[in-house]
């Protein structure tokens, strides 16, 4: 006959693994066994054990009677007593009932030495400190818990305490850390049965949306919550709802609304009421940005923001008065908007999200007060916050993916700026506002031998018809990890002022920033002798010429019969010369005769601008910034050697590298069989120009994936991260490999991106689809005037001609 204490030990440990249905029976069972064995201590344990069960499958109040009814009996030992207490502040930990849980916990401590148990009550009071947003607290108590844990061989423990350590990480805002520590726990969690996996999974979702991968990180969440739900954890659904809701507030305020409602009616059908103003918090937030105006809507925010504090929510308690600020400047009642900013109070430690909110709604106020100054202070102040937060990571894509958090500040700035008709002021916003994660300073990673393994493999795969997709995204989804992981060097460039970018203009360059804000089209012309504010229409306008122009370049790549090839190629000119009255034209006068540097808004990536009549023969390089094109500069340009790539099954693609190679003295070039991913990393390891003529494609779900076709399949973006050294001058002959992915606001990221991140001074390439016989022609002319000492802009420009009628256009352009 099984014992009444090896039934409790199955029984917790079914309930670990999420298997309540099985844990309830085996407890119940050892209750009754308990019971007739008159042990009060074993069956008190029992009870214990029960509420746990109880309350997770949604019966809390009958759990909290038991587990109190439990602890009132006479007779039960210290050690017990303190089993009891911790069980208590358990339940109202998962309730949220943080002071409640808090004093239950600080019981249980009081009364037992065991580590095993103390550990537990280490953990738990770490997730009291962790609802309450206090990092510092929250993390002793978890690393306090991992190591009694670890002291007791409770592996399974440690790697709760270690996961939740990654949760901390990541609320601080160290998201390498954080992956770091969730991959090192998530084994343990995984082995333990779909409820812990789904656990683990919410919270990696998370970290994910921060990253910036709004749709993985929110289907990973209805992931868990579908999880939760076939279990009938209705708390536990909820609070996936609840975190799913917050993460959509700013993309998909009714989606966030939807899941608001959906956690907010788990959480009544519970019982926790503390979980509820958490929801009502959130679907606040969402009303809010979706517009709200309604006096209701402010005041709700008030209350809501009082019955958090009460909770100990100091950070949630803080947004829910910022939502109700927003709602009074709408309302235009700034007198009451500065009261509700006051109780606010100081943010500076809080997580950055509730920063830069707290700095945009200041910046808000001020600006509806007719305090524009002011306002950009605060914009720029929040935008430091976040570009300290942003050169904490290495990878690119790492970089541009939490741009997003920036956006709402960016845009805001940048409408300021064109309003103030100040040039100083609009250039200044023009740099802030675009290619944030060009302003941090790149390093190189380390060589990780897991990527590089991981990267051959996808290459196999590639090259494999029958391959398996689910391998493919997991390998995809371990390298982009990986790469997370490398630390960035900490360091920002501030953005170049109007007066140090004249000194640094010579006579014969001119400088175009193209502003694009929700309504104006704005561009600021400076050259060393004077700076012309140009403005080019209203944004309704702009959109309509570039809707279908990349499907018009496209189809005019194409071979076409006579007749419709002509027709095709001239709408596309006109198309062109309508584009170009609107931003070439308006800005010659002030440009002159003058080479130009353009630094274009996000919206503007796709313009293949030396095709646009006015720049059509000009040296032009579109930057990502005038201060990055200016660090470009600061040492000379290599050109001294040349290597040459031709990938597969692409038409000419020999004929065009071996004719460009006799250009040059001792160059190299890599045909057929020769041209591998290794070669081509060991060929753009050694040269200073490097041209490669291959199949390329844009990867928009992560353009370090975007890459070009060899021999043994793709060459990604993450490949050049690992070059230890780069090549000055690269020109891809290859279809979208120009093409950049508009992340958030202005952040770009993109194959050329990549070049540029990893230390080359200029990428030639095409934005859209390009003919090869078309291409030909151009590319050698290009490598005939690189290799006599023209510099790569003017090389392309003399090379590239107006489109016509009876020819491809060639849609290069050079980035740098």
């Amino acid at each position: 006959m099984t014992s009444p204490h090896d039934l409790h030990t199955r029984g917790v440990s079914a309930l670990n693994r999420g298997r309540h249905r099985e844990a309830r029976r085996l407890l119940e069972r050892a209750r009754e066994e308990a019971g007739e064995a008159a042990d009060a201590d074993l069956d008190a344990r029992i009870a214990g054990s029960l509420a746990y069960v109880l309350s997770e499958t949604g019966e809390h109040d009958a759990a909290m009677a038991l587990c109190r009814e439990a602890l009132g009996r006479s007779g039960l030992d210290r050690h017990t007593e303190g089993i009891l207490h911790a069980q208590l502040g358990l339940l109202q930990m998962l309730r949220g009932e943080t002071a409640a849980a808090m004093a239950d916990l600080d019981a249980a401590s009081r009364l037992m030495d065991d580590p095993t148990h103390l550990a537990r009550i280490h953990l738990n009071r770490g997730n009291v400190h962790l609802q309450r947003k206090q990092l510092p607290e929250a993390l002793a108590g978890f690393e306090q818990s991992h190591m009694a844990y670890r002291q007791v061989g409770d592996e399974y423990g440690a790697a709760k305490a270690v996961h939740n350590l990654g949760y901390v990480h990541f609320l601080e805002g160290d998201l390498v850390a954080a992956l770091r520590r969730l991959d090192e726990a998530y084994p343990s969690f995984e082995a333990e049965g779909p409820v812990m996996t789904a656990m683990a999974d919410q919270d990696r979702a998370e970290v994910l949306m921060a990253a910036g991968l709004y749709e993985q990180g929110a289907t990973a969440l209805a992931a868990a919550a579908d999880a939760y739900g076939r279990r009938r954890l209705h708390q536990r659904r909820g609070e996936a709802e609840l975190a799913l809701a917050r993460s959509l507030v700013p993309r998909d305020p009714a989606g966030a609304g939807t899941a608001a409602r959906d956690a907010l009616r788990r959480f009544r059908r519970t019982g926790a009421g503390a979980w509820q103003v958490r929801a009502d918090a959130t679907l606040l937030s969402a009303q809010v940005e979706a517009g709200g105006t309604g006096p209701a809507l402010a005041q709700r925010g008030v209350a809501i923001a009082e019955a958090l504090a009460e909770q100990g929510l100091r950070w949630e308690a803080a947004l829910a008065r910022i939502d109700a600020t927003r709602v009074r400047i709408r309302r235009g009642d700034l007198d009451r908007a500065r009261t509700d900013l006051r109780d606010v109070g100081t943010v500076r430690r809080a997580p950055l999200g509730v920063r830069l909110l707290d700095r945009d709604v200041r910046a808000e106020l001020a600006a509806a007060s007719g305090r524009r100054a002011d306002a950009l202070r605060h914009l720029r102040a929040g935008l430091s916050d976040l570009h300290a937060w942003q050169s904490s990571f290495g990878s690119l894509d790492l970089q541009t993916g939490v741009a997003g958090h920036g956006t709402r500040l960016g845009v805001r700035g940048l409408a300021l700026a064109v309003a103030s008709r100040r040039p100083e002021v609009l250039l200044e916003w023009s740099e802030r506002a675009r290619m944030l994660a060009s302003r941090v300073q790149p390093v190189r990673p380390p060589e990780d031998e897991q990527i590089a393994g991981d990267l051959a493999e996808l290459r196999e795969l590639a090259a494999d018809p029958g391959r398996d997709p689910r391998r493919e995204g997991e390998l995809r989804q371990r390298v982009r990890e990986r790469a997370w992981q490398h630390r960035g060097s900490g360091e920002v460039a501030d953005p170049v002022t109007l007066d140090a970018l004249r000194d640094a203009l010579d006579q014969d360059t001119a400088l175009v920033a193209y502003v694009v804000t929700a309504t104006a089209v704005v561009a600021l012309v400076v050259t060393t002798d004077e700076v012309t504010w140009v403005d080019l229409g209203h944004r309704d306008e702009l959109d309509q010429l570039i809707g279908g122009l990349l499907p018009d370049l496209d189809m005019a790549a194409t071979d076409l019969p006579d007749a419709m090839g002509s027709f095709v190629r001239t709408e596309l000119a006109q198309r062109l010369d309508t584009l170009a009255a609107l931003l070439v034209a308006p800005v010659l006068d002030a440009v002159g005769d003058r080479r130009v540097v353009l630094t274009p808004s996000g919206v503007l990536s796709g313009i293949p601008w030396t095709l646009l009549p006015g720049y059509v023969g000009r040296p032009l390089t579109v930057a990502q910034s005038a201060t990055a094109w200016l660090a470009r500069r600061t040492t000379p340009l290599r050109t001294a050697s040349a290597g040459f790539v031709a990938g597969p099954r692409v038409a000419r693609a020999e004929d065009e590298v071996v004719a460009a190679a006799k250009e040059w003295p001792a160059a190299r070039v890599l045909l057929g069989d020769e041209a591998t991913a290794a070669a081509v990393s060991a060929l753009a390891d050694d040269v200073d120009v490097l041209h490669v003529a291959a199949h390329g494609r844009h990867s928009a779900e992560n353009a370090m994936f975007a890459g070009v076709q060899l021999v043994d399949g793709p060459w990604f973006g993450y490949d050049i991260d690992r070059l230890s050294r780069v090549p000055d001058v690269v020109l891809l002959s290859a279809c979208e490999v120009g093409r950049s992915t508009v992340r958030s606001g202005e952040e770009l990221i993109g194959m050329t991106t990549a070049w540029l991140h990893a230390g080359a001074r200029c990428v030639i390439a095409s934005p859209a689809a390009i003919n090869d016989q078309a291409a030909y022609g151009v590319l050698l002319a290009v490598h005939e005037r690189l290799a006599a000492g023209v510099d790569p802009a003017a090389a392309l420009a003399e090379a590239v001609g107006a489109v016509s009628a009876g020819t491809a256009p060639v849609p290069l352009v050079c980035f740098g």
